[in-house]
């Protein structure tokens, strides 16, 4: 596990300590930028490429200028993520805001996948949010303030075909958000879900062009997503104009469900 770190002083406000996991491209990345444009100290987490972490974190500094930090680590495994938040504590205070964000996809046929492939969705989409959520929220609860924000999939919702394991942990992130929620109410702190549809990431870089073309036509608002448009909903879920909405899934998805 490394620790990258680019312009430790901003001028304005500081809100809160907000960590996304999975941030160093995709809809992370949308997310972790959102945050700095609003003032954040924001920490950006990558599972194993330094390269693209270092890239995004300056990227977004050099964009906002503000407190932003990478750090390497596999957030599927408990060590590595316990690891990781003695880290951002050290150097920046308790994490205020997380966003669990880490996850990867797989294709295919559930008969045709191994034991370690379901297993590394499982852990990866699932354990995930699991390790950061329970890592956050005792600082979250002794201060009664927090917010947790879990992004899933519109298949987690309804299902997909050819991606049975993933559906299945994202439907298992969804979930935990409603438990999590009911249980951390009591003490202040709120968590909900952005459920994601079709987005311009590498994860759909897999689609033929015209499969891109026939899955675009399924959309009610006839285009992809953006990530900037999931950072723009991640910042309304974590800021008081949300301070009532707590155990809800909100389907970013063009219409689709």
């Amino acid at each position: 596990m490394g620790f990258i770190t680019c312009g430790f002083y901003f001028t304005g406000e500081i809100m809160a300590v907000v960590l996304v996991t999975g941030s160093s491209r995709g809809i992370g990345f949308g997310i972790a930028a959102a945050f700095a444009r609003e003032g954040h100290t924001v920490i950006l987490n990558g599972r194993s490429d330094s390269t693209r972490l270092v890239a995004a974190v300056e990227e977004i500094q050099d964009r906002f200028d503000g407190n932003v930090t990478g750090i390497l680590a596999d957030v599927s495994d408990y060590d590595s993520a316990q690891k990781m938040f003695e880290q951002i504590e050290e150097a920046h205070g308790p994490v205020g805001i997380l966003v669990n964000n880490a996850g990867t996809a797989h294709f295919g046929l559930f008969s045709d996948m191994s034991y370690s492939e379901t297993s590394e969705i499982v852990a990866n989409n699932l354990q995930s949010v699991i390790n950061a959520s329970h890592l956050a929220i005792p600082h979250m609860v002794r201060a009664k303030s927090g917010c947790i924000i879990n992004i899933t999939s519109v298949w987690g919702v309804v299902g997909a075909s050819c991606e049975v394991v993933y559906s299945a942990a994202k439907a298992g992130v969804i979930g935990f958000t409603k438990a999590l929620a009911k249980e951390v109410g009591p003490s202040g702190v709120r968590v909900n879900a952005i459920a994601c549809g079709a987005f311009d990431t590498r994860m759909n870089d897999r689609l033929s062009a015209q499969e891109r073309v026939d899955f675009t036509e399924s959309i009610p608002l006839g285009r992809f997503g953006d990530p900037n448009e999931a950072g723009d909903l991640a910042l309304f879920l974590a800021s008081k104009r949300a301070e009532y909405l707590t155990g809800q899934v909100i389907n970013l998805d063009g219409g689709v469900l």
